[in-house]
């Protein structure tokens, strides 16, 4: 068996499947947003498409090695020039550093056109929060059954009612969301929404988190208050006694960016705003 050919057909196997493992981590969701609606493509996770594009990345690596050491010659033929004199800096191999360093740098300094290629994951990634929807609270599929509840401010015993009436398996309410969701085949996002009704006291007001939810950022105004039943104008207006102007279609990031502050003062003035008047 001819190694030198193995290692070049691994290597450009593997580098193929990088590409596509590539591409999906590039569009996924964000992975509170992934795990919460147990996003797959081609039936394989988040988590399983991160380990297909490690361990490939190692096969990659190894191989490149070897076929570094099998074409150790050639590669040193680049590196000499035309009177046969090893020389680092050739033509070949500077253009190759140069353009290697101008995507490093440009990358890390975020100016185009590098920033636009990771501008437009983000936005990819803000599209799928939207469209799968965000968790209550970072990996809450995590928690417990009871504790979940608990922060949602749902009734646990009318909580494991709805699981049992909806024919949903589960042993008591210690075990995860994840957990239940997995041995029924449903999304940790669809077991919320049997549980939603629920609501302590029979009613589906939300209180006001304390700390920023997920994807705070990335909602609008409008959302914000028609998730949490906040009055707009009243909302507004607290943000306007506070210099902060404000339209009900612009996002939180926005209004901050317009404003010259942070993402988080918006939030406490909110907070602040929402909680004073679902106190009354």
């Amino acid at each position: 068996m001819n190694i030198r050919k193995v290692t070049s057909l691994t290597m450009l196997l593997s580098f193929a499947v990088l590409i596509i493992t590539s591409v999906v981590l590039y569009i996924v969701p964000h992975g509170r947003v992934a795990y919460w609606a147990d996003w797959r493509m081609l039936g394989l996770t988040k988590t399983q498409w991160g380990n297909l594009h490690v361990n490939l990345g190692f096969l990659f690596l190894l191989a490149g090695i070897l076929h570094l050491f099998y074409n150790w010659s050639p590669i040193m033929a680049y590196m000499k020039n035309r009177a046969r004199e090893l020389k680092i800096f050739t033509p070949a191999f500077s253009l190759a550093f140069t353009l290697t360093f101008l995507v490093g740098a440009g990358t890390y300094l975020e100016i185009p056109p590098m920033s636009s290629v990771t501008e437009l994951g983000v936005s990819i990634k803000d599209a799928a929060s939207k469209k799968y929807g965000e968790p209550p609270y970072g990996h809450a599929e995590l928690s417990s059954l009871k504790l979940f509840a608990k922060k949602q401010g749902l009734d646990p015993d009318r909580a494991e009612e709805l699981l049992q009436d909806a024919g949903i398996r589960f042993t008591d309410s210690s075990e995860t969301l994840a957990e239940i969701a997995g041995r029924n085949r449903i999304s940790p996002q669809e077991l919320y929404q049997i549980i939603k009704p629920a609501a302590a006291g029979g009613g589906t007001k939300v209180h006001f988190p304390d700390s920023p939810m997920p994807g705070f950022g990335n909602k609008t105004l409008a959302e914000i208050c028609q998730e949490f039943d906040l009055m707009f104008p009243v909302i507004r207006q607290a943000l306007a006694e506070n210099k902060i102007a404000a339209g009900a279609g612009m996002t939180v990031k926005e209004i901050a960016a317009a404003s010259d502050r942070e993402p988080l003062e918006i939030f406490t003035i909110i907070n602040t705003t929402a909680n004073s008047s679902q106190d009354r």
